[in-house]
């Protein structure tokens, strides 16, 4: 689903972002990336999105080179930033839609899947309102929403849980096995290693453009918990 192949990117100021990346997530993998700020997580999500250029290697995302196809590669993922940036001016309905527009959902299907999902996330009666008034956790909620709306094969998402409440938290953990179970696949940075512990099945280490540990949860855990072999590995 998602291949990360001796993958670098290197700044016009020569600061080496990642550094010859080697991931690969599969369908039904919930997949986290983890590593200290600055340590390159934002940098690797901003070229699989196809928002940063790739200076060495490639990205594929089902078979489809970032590279060279971004635009391809753009109709089958979602991306969900940690800093939603979005037009204040629309109602949160209008967003929705908007977004719905661009990758061209029928009426009675994106109708479906934002009364699903807005309910479950308890903001199906704000949508209505001005995106201006809603609180942070609010438009994470609809950022949410609309990353769903259009049913991609790929989630991407940057510390999608920052602002959200605790019931909202719990929702979206559920919304995240449901999508995977069903044959999607999830990329995802976080600082909160004890939902990364428990939601995902494989975890990649990130230091200075590094990646330092990678595979599946268990084996890169073992007896420890997580946020020990984070710190261990930092502390190296």
């Amino acid at each position: 689903m998602l291949e990360l192949i001796n993958y670098s990117k290197i700044y016009k100021n020569g600061k080496i972002g990642a550094d010859n990346i080697n991931l690969k997530i599969e369908k039904g993998d919930i997949f986290a990336f983890i590593g200290h700020n600055g340590a390159g997580k934002t940098t690797t999500i901003k070229s699989i999105v196809g928002i940063n250029d790739i200076t060495k290697g490639d990205i594929l995302i089902n078979g489809i080179s970032v590279k060279n196809n971004s635009i391809e590669t753009k109709k089958i993922i979602a991306y969900i930033p940690d800093n939603p940036d979005i037009y204040s001016s629309l109602t949160g309905i209008q967003y929705i839609n908007f977004i719905a527009d661009i990758y061209k959902v029928p009426k009675k299907e994106r109708e479906v899947l934002t009364k699903k999902y807005a309910t479950q996330l308890g903001l199906y009666n704000e949508l209505n309102n001005l995106i201006s008034s809603y609180s942070h956790g609010m438009r994470q909620k609809l950022v949410i929403i609309s990353a769903l709306v259009h049913s991609p094969k790929l989630l991407v998402m940057d510390e999608p849980f920052v602002g959200l409440d605790p019931m909202a938290s719990y929702t979206l953990k559920n919304i995240m096995k449901d999508f995977t179970q069903n044959g999607g696949a999830i990329f995802f940075s976080t600082h909160v290693l004890e939902v990364a512990e428990k939601l995902c099945n494989k975890v990649a280490i990130i230091k200075d453009g590094k990646i330092i540990k990678n595979g599946t949860m268990s084996e890169i855990k073992k007896d420890n918990s997580l946020e020990n072999v984070f710190l261990e590995t930092n502390n190296e």
